[in-house]
């Protein structure tokens, strides 16, 4: 039995960083926050105007869910010129591509080609459900649809201590990973005792960013801060809630205890380093 709960897809429109810098908090939640990402029996969906990253959570509690197609793409079939990637952060379940099941354990990373016809989620317990994270971009050519487990993520260790930033990041869908042709795709947890991320900050202006926190305690928090390195803007976000950041902006943030994101982004290239430094005698 397949379930036929869909969300319509939410769309979120580009801002000028000047417009960004007269918002007020309500509007830069309206704007760049995502809340029900992960909502139980669903498959919800959001559209940033920013490099039309598509990002979203498929939640299957019943039957299996299915990756329908939106009118908003004006296409046959959601991925007829898109990629997709998926990251479970929830219990097992798997994620079937034109009829090819492919197992999910939590902190695989499954790598979805374009052109392919039916995607559908399942989790393995309904009391125990997965928890599909989703990032798809558009794509110009076809990749193989590739899985990867957490032990084959390319594994970087980042900050330290005495800067409160220790972290691991997990590389899944990157230039020396699986292949793609524009998403990149990960996630970074904080070392327990640590709270920053992305810090120091930087932006990258050929590259859009989503940011996913999850593992939060539900009366704990992170502070996410974005904007131009002159001109922040921060945003409380709680767990399993997204936030958009534009090429132009930073993409940093403190929490009240050592949290997980997940990262992914589209755009001109996959090249890790490139970025633009924000040094700590910029940021306003």
């Amino acid at each position: 039995m397949t379930q036929k709960i869909l969300r319509l897809m939410e769309m979120r429109y580009g801002v000028h960083p000047d417009h960004f810098k007269t918002q007020t908090t309500n509007e830069l939640r309206d704007e760049f926050l995502a809340t029900g990402v992960m909502t139980p029996g669903a498959v919800t969906l959001f559209h940033s105007f920013y490099d039309r990253f598509i990002f979203g959570g498929a939640v299957p509690t019943g039957g299996a869910l299915r990756l329908e197609n939106d009118d908003a793409l004006r296409s046959d079939y959601f991925l007829e010129r898109r990629e997709l990637g998926i990251l479970n952060l929830g219990g097992a379940g798997s994620v079937t591509v034109d009829g090819t099941d492919y197992p999910m354990a939590r902190f695989d990373c499954l790598y979805v080609s374009r052109g392919s016809r039916e995607v559908t989620f399942r989790s393995d317990a309904a009391g125990e459900p997965a928890k599909f994270y989703l990032n798809c971009a558009p794509a110009h050519r076809e990749y193989p649809t590739t899985k990867a487990t957490q032990a084959e993520a390319n594994r970087i260790e980042l900050g330290d201590e005495a800067h409160a930033n220790k972290r691991v990041l997990y590389q899944y869908i990157h230039e020396d990973g699986i292949p793609s042709c524009q998403v990149v795709m990960g996630f970074t947890e904080l070392v327990a005792g640590n709270i920053w991320n992305t810090f120091p900050p930087h932006t990258h202006a050929r590259r859009m960013e989503v940011y996913l926190y999850f593992d939060l305690p539900e009366d704990e928090l992170v502070m996410h801060f974005m904007g131009s390195p002159g001109e922040t803007r921060h945003l409380a976000v709680r767990n399993e809630e997204a936030v958009i950041s534009p090429p132009w902006s930073i993409h940093s943030g403190a929490g009240t205890v050592a949290y997980r994101f997940v990262w992914g982004m589209a755009g001109e290239n996959q090249s890790f380093a490139d970025m633009d430094a924000a040094p700590l005698s910029t940021i306003r």
